[in-house]
């Protein structure tokens, strides 16, 4: 008995159309489908114009917007580059500067370095790729030759946060030093004399080199006013808890009696120090003071009420994106920075309890 013959299925094709592919279906040449395209039909016979949209809809074709992008000189695109996307800060940055490219009609694209300094040159070449129009950088700064090939692009680039040595562009960032000064000076006016500055590893990385000298500094200088105030740093790693917990064991122990304090250098850092309040069964407050960087969420929430210095992060998005939109619109100035005032938001962990015993 014969085998009954199966019409073989057509292969399923999950390529992109191409303008050649509506060429062939319409039966004319490209150069005719691009006059269609670019709206020129009274360039073509209504058959012929006719035979062409049947075509575009029937392959479900619609143009590359890279390829649009390439004939007009420009695509709309601005790329944003974060250190970490899982940062609180930098979720907030994206936040203002989406909102400020959708206003004046551009899209962001954004890449995440994950915290990886060896990604830098990566995500700028990534970003170029798709005709990005400028750029907006918050990353670790330790790459060079990734700031160089954001300059070599010929793009306008704005830092946010974070400064690229040699780099000369405009910067939009925290005023760090001032921050600290208002957290540290918090901490001493409550009656705090034993503080210990915890930042993620500096490494180099402008803004926690600029909070550590600024905590230094204060301390410098009121020690002389403020009897019994002393300072120390530390610098926290994700995967070293025992080394965090020992360094607050160790301040606690320094402080014989005086009131012992930490200022977390941003929210990674005080959630790592939550953590390590939980693992030693402490209080906030009557155990430790602390002040935090970011004005989280969850600030409010944690023990008696996180202190923290808010940023106004949201804002340093916008006005990062608001200074790249005038620079594509053909504004030319020397580099401009601007440097945005923290503000203190007081809660139960700074309001001191009795001095802990040692």
């Amino acid at each position: 008995m014969p085998t009954p013959k199966t019409k073989p299925s057509p292969a399923p094709s999950h390529a992109r159309a191409t303008i050649a592919d509506v060429a062939r279906e319409a039966g004319v040449s490209k150069a005719t489908v691009s006059r269609f395209l670019n709206h020129r039909e009274t360039l073509l016979t209504p058959d012929i114009a006719t035979r062409v949209e049947v075509a575009i809809a029937a392959l479900a074709y619609s143009p590359s917007p890279m390829a649009q992008a390439l004939k007009r000189g420009h695509s709309r695109l601005i790329g944003l580059v974060v250190a970490d996307v899982g940062n609180p800060f930098s979720v907030a940055v994206l936040r203002g500067a989406e909102k400020a490219c959708q206003e004046a009609g551009y899209l962001l694209m954004l890449f995440s370095l994950g915290n990886d300094s060896q990604r830098e040159g990566e995500a700028i070449q990534a970003l170029a790729a798709y005709q990005v129009e400028g750029f907006i950088l918050n990353t670790l700064g330790r790459d060079a030759g990734a700031a160089a090939d954001a300059a070599r692009h010929g793009k306008p680039v704005v830092l946010v946060d974070r400064r690229h040595h040699d780099m000369q562009a405009d910067f939009v960032s925290l005023d760090n030093a001032g921050a600290v000064r208002l957290g540290a000076r918090h901490l001493t006016q409550a009656g705090y004399r034993e503080l210990l500055f915890i930042s993620e590893p500096i490494k180099n990385v402008s803004s926690r080199m600029e909070r550590d000298a600024a905590f230094r500094s204060f301390i410098s200088d009121a020690a002389a006013d403020t009897a019994g105030l002393h300072g120390s740093t530390f610098e926290s790693t994700q995967d070293d808890s025992e080394g965090l917990d020992q360094a607050l064991r160790s301040l606690r122990q320094r402080a014989q009696g005086r009131l012992p304090a930490v200022i977390s250098s941003n929210a990674v850092v005080t959630l790592r120090v939550v953590a390590a309040m939980a693992r030693l069964g402490w209080r906030f407050g009557s155990d430790l003071g602390l002040v935090g960087f970011d004005d989280t969420e969850w600030s409010p929430y944690i023990g008696p009420g996180l202190t923290s210095i808010a940023q106004p992060t949201e804002e340093l998005g916008r006005l990062a994106a608001g200074c790249l939109i005038e620079r594509l619109k053909g504004l030319n100035l020397p580099p401009r920075q601007i440097l945005l005032s923290g503000r203190l938001m007081p809660r139960g962990s700074s309001i001191p309890a009795a001095p802990p015993q040692a």
